[in-house]
């Protein structure tokens, strides 16, 4: 559940409510306040994943706030008014200042544990490496030496090297 506490309208403090008619026994954060009428839904958060094609090799970055050796793909959260193939574009060229030439839809995949809905592509992209303050750092990758971890974008991932025939197995991450 949400971590909403205060009714953004009106301030009133939200309280649980169920309703099993219509909405199948979910627990929701609503409004008491019968003027207001505000429901906290908490559905998930659409989020764009780029497996970023650069000169032939995959790039993945490295948050700023993840530990050393951690990488992954570049994501974002879609923006009000984008499609989604306009919003992977937009991440990354803020996030590498790559151009991406084309796009090529993978599949959508959850992420329970952040409750996001994770809408993956493949990107050829060209242009100058510059990272934003937002990552560290990046590794160039050999397409058949990516090792796809078992989580959110990773399926992303297996599910584009199977496509192009490229043997893999899961790799655990840490935090998974």
């Amino acid at each position: 559940m949400s971590d909403y506490q205060f009714c953004p309208r009106c301030a009133t403090r939200l309280a649980p409510r169920t309703d099993p008619e219509h909405e199948g026994g979910r627990i929701r954060m609503a409004c008491p306040d019968t003027s207001c009428g505000y429901v906290h839904w908490d559905n998930p958060l659409p989020v764009v994943a780029a497996i970023v094609e650069y000169e032939g090799r995959i790039l993945l970055a490295r948050n700023a706030a993840w530990q050393e050796g951690m990488f992954a793909l570049i994501t974002g959260f879609l923006e009000n008014g984008e499609t989604p193939e306009q919003g992977i574009a937009r991440e990354v060229l803020e996030e590498t200042s790559l151009r991406a030439e084309s796009t090529e839809l993978i599949g959508v995949y959850e992420f329970i544990r952040k409750n996001e809905l994770i809408i993956a592509y493949h990107v050829r992209a060209s242009g100058t490496i510059a990272l934003s303050p937002e990552l560290v750092e990046y590794r160039l990758v050999e397409p058949a030496k990516l090792r796809p971890w078992r989580a959110g974008t990773g399926q992303a991932l297996g599910e584009w090297m199977r496509r192009r025939g490229l043997p893999f197995e899961f790799v655990e991450r840490p935090g998974q």
